[in-house]
């Protein structure tokens, strides 16, 4: 006999509560390398020279910044990453580097679009079994008040996470996934209480290794064809596979968990991009 399927709490909304940051855009590049060594070594300096200027100023930026990384096998030889205040600024980025003589080797093997988002489950479930108690109904203008007033706290105590600067780090492991929706296991047909309760399991795995791993989450529904981004910056890659190896095996990942192509990369500073090409 199976057991019945656990219920959420009457007038508790399913939806978690979210706050989104930093608009971001990765870019996975191949680069026509043959046409690259058929330009006369001084043309090919004088693009670098380019390049390194405009890259340099894009990695600069005292809000968000670009960062370039030399790609490990065959998905793309370059990726750049972009973290913007706007859409409109990383439309601008786009503009800015399709306009250097290098972009005229270079072709798009993929791209990400999304946002810097963290998730409330915690404050959602705590806040939405408050209302409730209060005999205050979902949507209502007392509640749409009180919802606000959450997510501006929120949002004021989570701005560094909202709106991070690229780490340093010498590698990056980039991959976007989805939580399951089939007919056999449907994450989004879970009570909130218990995705609250599987995420945060989830959740305490990633804090163990936050000496060693900077974690940032971006969504994507809407914006791109998996649901979420996940950046990974480390000194030392075998972090990347022991992490991840290690969340798989929490419920929320074996049994609702799907992955995307994994891009691992090498971080090239601007004053460096001669050394990759």
């Amino acid at each position: 006999m199976h057991s019945p399927k656990p219920q959420a709490a009457p007038g508790i909304p399913a939806v978690p509560l979210t706050i989104e940051g930093s608009s971001v855009l990765h870019q996975m590049l191949r680069f026509d390398w043959t046409a690259w060594r058929a330009l006369e070594a001084g043309e090919r300096n004088r693009i670098t020279s380019d390049a390194e200027r405009t890259l340099q100023q894009l990695e600069r930026r005292r809000e968000g910044g670009s960062a370039l990384y030399s790609m490990l096998g065959h998905k793309g030889d370059l990726m750049l990453v972009h973290f913007r205040n706007s859409f409109d600024e990383l439309k601008s980025a786009e503009l800015q580097l399709s306009a250097l003589g290098l972009w005229d080797f270079v072709a798009f093997d993929d791209s990400y679009l999304s946002v810097v988002e963290l998730g409330l489950y915690d404050s959602s479930v705590k806040t939405y079994q408050s209302l409730a108690e209060r005999g205050i109904a979902a949507h209502t203008p007392e509640w749409d008040a009180a919802i606000k007033e959450v997510l501006e706290r929120q949002r004021e105590a989570m701005r560094e996470r909202l709106y991070p600067q690229i780490p340093d780090a010498r590698y990056l492991c980039f991959y976007p996934m989805d939580r399951k929706r089939d007919e056999q296991k449907n994450f989004y047909t879970l009570p909130i209480e218990e995705r609250q309760r599987q995420m945060h399991e989830h959740g305490m795995v990633g804090r163990r290794y936050a000496g060693e791993v900077k974690q940032i989450i971006t969504g994507s529904i809407g914006f791109d064809d998996w649901e979420w981004g996940v950046d990974l910056f480390g000194d030392d890659p075998l972090v990347f596979k022991r992490l991840i190896y290690e969340m798989r095996f929490d419920q929320v990942s074996a049994v609702y968990a799907l992955f995307g192509s994994f891009y691992v990369g090498l971080r090239v500073p601007a004053a460096r991009i001669a050394s990759v090409l």
